[in-house]
């Protein structure tokens, strides 16, 4: 099986003394860091966590319907 990839923007502003960044696709995907590597190092685990949130969210949702679906859905990219 092949490792599936997922590609978000994330965007990174200097302050005086921090980096603030998040995701621009999924809010609430925001932290901070002392250097711009801290910023990417915390995004990051920010993000995992999220996902890790999301998916335990869903997995919820619906739970014990019989006719409940789940597949995948595809944008294209603009």
């Amino acid at each position: 099986m092949r490792e599936q990839l997922y590609i978000y923007t994330a965007l990174y502003v200097p302050s005086e003394d921090w980096w603030a960044a998040k995701v621009v696709e999924i809010p609430g995907v925001v932290t901070q860091g002392k250097t711009l590597e801290e910023a990417r190092e915390n995004l990051q685990d920010a993000l995992e966590q999220m996902l890790e949130i999301l998916r335990e969210e869903a997995e919820e949702f619906g739970k014990g319907a019989s006719n409940r679906i789940s597949e995948p859905i595809v944008l294209k990219a603009s």
